[in-house]
């Protein structure tokens, strides 16, 4: 199966409102699927012409010309395609949304050059191929399963990045943390690179601004199950914030320092806790705007059978009567 993506073919006209702008300036103004850095390599390529002529980029629009792109995008590098399954939530033209389950990585990289969710999506549609990263505009770590939305076309990514660039895409989560937290709570910290464990992240002051907010749905003995809400899509945003809070994720093997159950577990709790193979974090809800029309949409990954199991021992060993 190829994985040289089509060709992008589309024109546009240059109305009034472009008149002295710069070429590079117009083209980004008129094809906002595209980054100005891409179309000025493809305005130097001359697979963006105007009028049929291959111009500098500091040529200044005089109005009434005919922009008339045909370049052929980057290829995706060594991504392949790979029969691998997805679990499709939702599908239409412009989107693909899928439940990941934990263990799956979102795109290669190094020490994962295959089996990816990447690998998977260019499989199922290799039309893919022709968007960047083939569609996947925002990412789930390894060990978090849940819901993701994939764009199918120029589209759709240029507004799903526009929607999560303004904040305005919602992503809800489940946790179930250590500790007995407050019923709701917010943080908003800095997040960036630890100072010295460079593969984690943490609250430095260096970092990039990050707000979490979360809500209690049940307090058990020991631990909390929690809804939680993003402003913010840093990388491990969730388990770095509640472990700043003293309440780590159960079974996160990087942010939480114990696996203990508490004072006086029972051996079933224990060994639940102990053994709990991943972060306990289950993207739940997903809501934006359909880049078709603009309206409100939302979708949802049911909670997977590990947590579930971990919250029927919970609720059995250690609920609060």
């Amino acid at each position: 199966m190829s994985n040289e993506p089509p060709r992008i073919i589309q024109t546009a006209q240059a109305g009034p409102g472009l008149v002295g702008m710069r070429l590079d300036q117009a083209a980004a103004a008129l094809f906002p699927d595209f980054s100005r850095g891409q179309l000025q390599k493809w305005l130097r390529a001359g697979e963006l012409l105007v009028d049929g002529q291959q111009l500098k980029l500091t040529y200044r629009i005089s109005g009434g010309e005919t922009l008339a792109l045909n370049a052929q995008p980057e290829r995706q590098g060594e991504v392949l395609a790979e029969n691998i399954s997805l679990d499709i939530v939702y599908a239409d033209e412009h989107l693909l949304v899928i439940n990941k389950p934990a263990g799956l990585v979102v795109h290669p990289a190094a020490g994962n050059p295959d089996g990816t969710l990447q690998n998977a999506l260019l499989y199922f549609d290799p039309e893919l191929a022709s968007i960047p990263r083939s569609g996947i505009v925002h990412r789930l770590d390894k060990e978090t399963s849940g819901i993701m939305v994939v764009a199918r076309s120029l589209k759709a990514h240029h507004s799903l990045v526009g929607q999560l660039q303004r904040r305005t895409m919602s992503r809800t989560y489940e946790a179930v943390v250590f500790g007995e937290t407050d019923p709701e709570g917010s943080i908003s910290t800095d997040i960036g690179r630890h100072p010295v464990h460079r593969k984690r992240m943490a609250v430095v002051s260096s970092g990039k601004p990050a707000v979490t907010h979360y809500e209690r749905i049940r307090r058990f003995r020991g631990f909390s199950q929690l809804e939680v809400s993003l402003e913010t899509g840093r990388t491990h945003q969730i388990r770095v914030h509640m472990q700043h809070l003293g309440h780590p994720l159960v079974g996160d093997p990087t942010y939480s320092r114990t696996k203990r159950a508490g004072k006086g577990p029972s051996k079933a709790l224990s060994d639940t806790i102990t053994s709990f193979p991943r972060q306990a974090l289950h993207a739940l809800r997903l809501s934006l705007l359909h880049p078709l029309n603009d309206g409100a949409v939302s979708y949802q990954a049911p909670r997977p059978s590990d947590i579930d199991e971990l919250l029927a021992v919970l609720e059995s060993e250690a609920a609060w009567t």
